[in-house]
């Protein structure tokens, strides 16, 4: 009987396969008994092989769990393979706008207007389509990032976003 392959390479596999950021809990539904810092030790031990091979992807944490991810170095292959991302240029109110719900989320439309003192829902409607903000609908419609708002703007968390203090430095 074959023996079951090493944690780093069924952990390994899991990232491969994709899909959402892979994260402790989901990741020991698939392995009994691992603990976190298992889980933990796997990542860093293919990111010092990666690394130590000079290979062209890392993982990352990203929303709450990890990916794979070609290295800032590497990334031209994959704009000449599938072409650059598209950039897109935001007025400086739709960078308010944007501001504002990332500072204050879940905020509402008439928050937003009555902060920014002008009409907002174009601009919203812009930032949606646009994926970098989402909406949600309860007993207020609210507004909130996403995490391509984070990825675009080099962000792990909300928690990486510079508070007052620090951009008084800038």
């Amino acid at each position: 009987m074959d023996d079951p392959p090493p944690l780093e390479r069924i952990v390994e596999g899991m990232l491969f396969i994709g899909g959402p950021p892979l994260t402790y809990a989901r990741a020991s539904e698939a392995v009994r008994g691992l603990s976190m810092d298992q889980f933990l030790q796997a990542i860093a031990s293919l990111n010092q092989t990666y690394r130590s091979q000079n290979r062209p992807y890392t993982i990352g944490p990203r929303d709450g769990g990890h990916e794979m991810a070609l290295r800032p170095d590497f990334r031209v292959v994959r704009e000449r393979l599938i072409g650059g991302p598209r950039e897109t240029h935001l007025s400086q109110a739709a960078l308010e706008t944007l501001s504002l719900v990332a500072y204050r989320q879940p905020v509402t439309r008439d928050e937003v207007e009555a902060l920014r003192g002008a009409d907002s829902l174009s601009l919203l409607r812009q930032l949606v389509r646009l994926g970098l903000i989402a909406l949600s609908r309860g007993e207020e419609t609210t507004y909130s990032t996403t995490s391509r708002f984070l990825q675009e703007f080099g962000l792990s968390s909300l928690d990486d976003l510079p508070r007052g203090d620090e951009m008084a430095t800038m």
